[in-house]
């Protein structure tokens, strides 16, 4: 999915694979920008033994306050001169951009991805279902060197996922970790809250919730996935996607919505869309061919909030997302099934976010 959820995806991979085992130890910082500057100065005050690069997309996350899509990139790849000497670089090798600041290093790099030529590689990958015909959690293929392994991971939906499980694997196998062990710990991924994670609704609905944050390539990714699901034991899901403002965009905002819609239109029955600027998700979705009456409008969070707990059907499948400051978790909460663990199950759920109107 987008940037900032991968690498906090690979932190949790990683520590599962490195953190259980007689390994050194190491300090893991995540480190993003939001205007031009913020990445030489984070740089300029720690030095790494290795450096992952996620994804840039097309219209990047954070974009607001930078010239130009190219002038981002730039800030982004600054992150490379913290490498020590001897130490690793590891890329996205499905991202173009990512992969070529492999050029900006002369230390050792190692790829991942999905295309052929990466060095650790992800293939057919689908939807894990259950003996009952459920959505259950993701399936894939790792290939390393000449040997090819799977990979199950129960909970979640979504690339990004896979991305963080790979990029992990990359950094691991350079750690001289066997391959056997480092697969074995990702059995354990621990599925961290708000990012494509799957939760039992009520109505025997099915919740994708990927609240913590947005942005057109999350975005557009989430709902391909939720295209992808299959109706299967004769059940018949509504494909409903909630989706809120997304944020920090400058001057590629309305575009960017509108593009997002044309997306739904493709993978979605009912389509809500919440706050101002997703009105582009509306407009996109329509003249893509998407009819009016399935799609409803909502100021807020709040609002949307009170709609669905209505709204919702037997068996739909319901994908929500939108940017942090949009707090989308508020349209989970009132059809999330387990009410009592509902602290532990979504995000921004400590006193000081509940406070926040």
């Amino acid at each position: 999915n987008n940037p900032v959820t991968w690498i906090k995806n690979f932190l949790k991979g990683l520590w599962l694979i490195v953190g259980s085992h007689k390994y050194p130890k190491w300090l893991v910082l995540e480190v993003g920008v939001g205007k031009p500057g913020d990445m030489s100065s984070t740089a300029s005050w720690f030095k790494s033994d290795a450096v992952i690069i996620t994804a840039i997309g097309e219209t990047p996350a954070h974009i607001e306050f930078f010239n130009s899509r190219r002038h981002l990139i730039e800030e982004k790849s600054e992150l490379i001169q913290t490498l020590k000497k001897g130490g690793l670089l590891v890329l996205n090798a499905d991202d173009e951009d990512v992969l070529a600041m492999k050029s900006k290093t002369r230390e050792h790099f190692v790829t991942y991805g999905f295309k052929e030529g990466a060095d650790i590689v992800g293939s057919a990958d689908k939807v894990l279902y259950s003996k009952d015909g459920v959505p259950a959690g993701v399936v894939f293929r790792v290939d390393e060197g000449g040997n090819s392994f799977p990979v199950m991971i129960e909970g979640v939906f979504g690339r990004n996922h896979m991305y963080a499980s790979l990029a992990a694997i990359a950094l691991s196998i350079t750690l001289k970790l066997p391959m056997l062990t480092a697969l074995d710990a990702l059995k354990e991924y621990d599925v961290p809250p708000g990012r494509m994670r799957l939760l039992t609704g009520i109505k025997n609905s099915l919740i994708i919730d990927d609240t913590y944050n947005s942005s057109p390539f999350a975005c557009e990714s989430a709902l391909w996935t939720l295209g992808s699901i299959e109706n299967r034991e004769g059940s018949r899901r509504r494909r409903v996607a909630v989706l809120g403002d997304m944020l920090e965009l400058g001057r590629h905002t309305l575009e960017a919505h509108k593009e997002v819609g044309r997306v739904v239109e493709k993978n979605a029955d009912i389509l809500l869309v919440v706050g101002h600027r997703a009105k582009g998700i509306k407009e996109g979705a329509i003249e893509a061919g998407m009819f009016p009456d399935n799609i409803f409008e909502f100021l807020d969070s709040y609002e949307a909030r009170d709609f669905i707990k209505d709204y919702v059907q037997e068996n739909d499948i319901i994908l929500v997302k939108g940017s942090q400051g949009m707090r989308m978790e508020r349209v989970v909460e009132p059809i999330l099934l387990d009410q009592k663990n509902k602290s532990k199950f979504l995000v921004r759920q400590d006193r000081e976010w509940k406070n926040k109107k």
